[in-house]
């Protein structure tokens, strides 16, 4: 049973790797390096507005039809990618690819979590990140692989037969227990008409809006019409979301005592602004990586490879130790605790090795976080709470890569206007040096040096955000309500 939700972690781990290490290559082709961050935004978009949705889907549609549409849509998703002409349909496409992968892993975990004891849950968790370490190791280094020798295109065509195969295994080996089919007293249109579509619209757009407002707000600037506009939106949609929610639609996915309730509160934001750390360190480091220490997008992949091994390890420790112990709020406590000394660790001297010690207790945190959700959630919310919980994940990803972008960006137009005054069309120079890293290689040693640094200057200054996130899940973890877990 566990099987076709591995291969979905796989598909995941090694989609997101395999990108990480061919951005730079991507940016550069289409020479718009300043716009990688939507590919990334783009499919985090669809992402975090499909992922609650998914919770009731599988509700009314049952989970086995829900994953095989969310794995479809994934493999259509990555072919129009390999395809893309420009920066925007390629962002374009992987906004069709998150509506897959969205499903992909909240369904996955769904099932997981009716087929598995809750006290079990942690080393199952584990378990799964040995998947995941699988997918990343394999995406990280092939990634790399693919875009110095055929092209960043076949990192998105070469998961188009893998999703396939899993479609057909999950068709063929998935069996699940009657109470988590759907109702077959209803038609088709009758499921149709429970879903909360106004719901899932609202969202979207306000999701979207914060996009633009971050986008604008760093390539133009924070007063610009366009952004303070983008932002009233986003803020006047995410009420609306809220209201449609609590108080109109007859099903909704992400219900008042759900999003209200002090222990899950914790749990969200914990979710939240742990990941947005951690996101905002993965996407910076190898750009630092490539434009600071002049790696290879290969070697990028390779640099990485400790952090993922160090995510599987703690997520194991993690659920292990719960499940002997039956306790998990004081391993949440103390990993996050510790995953904040690190960060500021990494800042400081912006060291890899360092990054694989986040690695591992941040997997200990996801892994025990996941447990204290459930726990306080109960049988009823179960799904529900899954689902809003990979929404407040999604949404940390969200905010680290665009803030953290946000900032790396704003930092390294700055240090370059200063430490390149005397020089002549200062402007396009910036504006080539943002848009290309190739294009770096091509200015005298001097104006290289100066570059560099520049671009060492803006990751340093996102990756200090990284440590306020993360400081954020720390106060977060004091929130959370202890609950006994039962040894079945």
């Amino acid at each position: 049973q566990i099987l076709p939700m591995s291969i979905g972690v796989f598909l995941v781990a090694m989609d997101g790797t395999i990108i990480v290490s061919s951005y730079a290559a991507i940016g550069s082709d289409f020479n718009q390096l300043q716009k990688t961050s939507w590919v990334a935004t783009g499919y985090i978009l669809t992402l975090t507005s499909f992922q609650p949705l998914y919770g009731k889907l599988s509700d009314i549609f049952g989970r086995k039809t829900c994953l095989i549409a969310a794995y479809t849509l994934f493999a259509l998703g990555a072919l129009f990618c390999g395809m893309a002409r420009s920066m925007n349909e390629l962002i374009a496409a992987r906004a069709f690819a998150g509506m897959g992968g969205s499903g992909i892993s909240t369904v996955g975990s769904i099932i997981m979590s009716d087929v598995v004891p809750l006290r079990k849950r942690g080393t199952w968790q584990g378990l799964q990140s040995i998947m995941f370490a699988v997918g990343s190791s394999a995406g990280a280094p092939l990634g790399g692989i693919l875009a110095d020798t055929i092209g960043w295109r076949w990192s998105f065509l070469i998961q188009v037969p893998i999703t396939m195969l899993a479609v057909l295994i999950v068709s063929f080996a998935l069996h699940l227990p009657a109470q988590t089919l759907s109702s077959t007293s209803s038609t088709f249109f009758g499921k149709l008409k429970r879903i909360d579509f106004l719901g899932a619209s609202t969202l979207i757009v306000a999701v979207f809006a914060l996009l633009l407002a971050f986008d604008r707000g760093s390539t133009d600037s924070w007063s610009s019409d366009v952004t303070i506009a983008s932002f009233v939106v986003a803020a006047v949609f995410g009420v609306l979301f809220l209201v449609v929610e609590w108080y109109w639609a007859s099903e909704p996915f992400a219900p008042k005592r759900i999003m209200t309730s002090r222990a899950l509160v914790a749990s969200y934001s914990i979710n939240f602004f742990s990941t947005a750390s951690m996101m905002t360190m993965i996407f910076q480091l190898p750009l630092y990586l490539q434009a600071v220490r002049q790696t290879t997008p290969s070697m990028v992949g390779l640099w990485l490879l400790p952090s993922v091994l160090g995510g599987v390890g703690g997520s194991l420790i993690g659920g292990y130790t719960i499940q002997r112990t039956g306790k998990y709020y004081w391993l949440i406590v103390t990993s996050y605790t510790a995953m904040c000394l690190g960060s500021a660790v990494i800042t400081l001297a912006t060291g890899i090795l360092a990054f694989s010690a986040v690695g591992i207790i941040f997997g200990a945190g996801i892994s025990a976080g996941l447990v204290a959700l459930l726990a306080n959630a109960g049988q009823q919310d179960k799904a529900t709470a899954t689902a809003v919980s990979y929404l407040f994940r999604s949404l940390g990803s969200l905010a680290g890569v665009s803030l953290g972008s946000t900032i790396m960006q704003y930092t390294l137009r700055k240090s370059l206007r200063e430490h390149l005054q005397g020089s002549t069309d200062i402007d396009k120079l910036v504006r080539r040096v943002v848009e290309s890293l190739s294009y770096i290689n091509k200015l005298e040693p001097k104006t290289q040096a100066i570059v560099r640094n520049s671009y060492a200057d803006g990751v340093h200054a996102a990756m200090w955000l990284s440590v306020v996130l993360v400081a954020f899940a720390v106060v977060s973890s004091f929130f959370l309500k202890v609950k006994p877990l039962e040894k079945k």
